[in-house]
């Protein structure tokens, strides 16, 4: 997410800015978003990440897949803050988690269970997160990111008490977004599990980290739609309503996701690229 100029005190709550032009964007109106999400964290002990971390994960997208596990989820790696991973996943309701989680007690558990310590070794501690889609506070939500290389979030806590200003704050810079054109794009999504009560967390995918840069060039435009009361009323708002925040970049990992064939169709090169052929040896010449 986008940090703009000090007098809006990191109001920002847009995040990267699209590739593709805003009037390509689908509204939040017409995207069909999942009602929850899922994040998983997993903090990697120092020199346990990269291919280490790649190798246990593999091993676990390969028994979901087995298994046919119908959730699919997308892993990032931290770009910023702590060495750690992160999955992504999406359902519609807690029955259907439950349904899912059944794969895990069934004929392939000690599967999992050895997959799990496996995986363990490399850990110094994870947690899981469930959030819930808000749709009002969210602006122009891609429906189709299997395009997505990066992810920005934003996490912020909102005062108890003050989620009416903090509502107020968003919609406001929503409605200055609109007034400019921008190529920002965000899902908005309030915790429901897992965090402190009043943390949301505000998501986009970005095709380059050049979006990041189309994203910051856009602060002119905002200064100049924003009046000096809306300047000072958005000072307040965010006095009143935000406790934290804080801004992290994560990167995709395809080899530790596990997706669907549709995303796999839109980029097979990128979600399962074919491994590099051996080169053939010559054969020996004898004098």
């Amino acid at each position: 997410m986008k940090k703009f100029s000090p007098f809006l005190l990191g109001l920002s709550l847009a995040v990267a800015g699209s590739s593709v032009a805003v009037a390509q964007d689908q509204s939040t109106a017409s995207v069909s978003t999942p009602k929850y999400l899922q994040i998983i964290v997993e903090y990697t002990k120092p020199g346990k990440g990269g291919l280490a971390h790649d190798k246990t994960e593999s091993a676990f997208v390969q028994a979901v897949t087995k298994a046919n596990f119908p959730i699919n989820y997308i892993a990032f790696n931290a770009m910023s803050g702590k060495p750690r991973a992160i999955y992504l996943s999406h359902f519609d309701s807690f029955e259907a988690l439950e349904k899912a989680n059944k794969v895990f007690e069934g004929p392939a558990a000690a599967e999992f269970e050895r997959l799990n310590v496996a995986d363990g070794e490399l850990l110094e501690d994870s947690k899981q997160l469930i959030f819930s889609f808000v749709p009002e506070l969210s602006y122009h939500s891609r429906a189709d990111i299997s395009h997505g290389r990066f992810l920005e979030a934003r996490i912020v806590h909102v005062r108890p008490g003050h989620g009416k200003e903090f509502t107020e704050l968003v919609k406001m810079w929503i409605a200055a977004a609109d007034k400019v054109g921008s190529s920002n794009h965000w899902g908005a999504y309030r915790v429901e599990y897992g965090d402190q009560v009043g943390s949301y967390v505000f998501l986009t995918s970005d095709n380059s980290l050049d979006d990041i840069d189309k994203s910051n060039a856009e602060e002119p435009k905002f200064n100049a739609v924003l009046s000096e009361s809306d300047k000072v009323r958005l000072r307040e708002l965010r006095e009143a309503a935000i406790d934290t925040d804080r801004f992290e970049l994560y990167s995709v990992n395809p080899a530790q996701s596990y997706v669907s064939d549709e995303f796999i169709k839109a980029d097979p090169d990128f979600w399962k690229p074919k491994a590099a052929e051996a080169p053939v040896a010559e054969p020996r010449k004898h004098k």
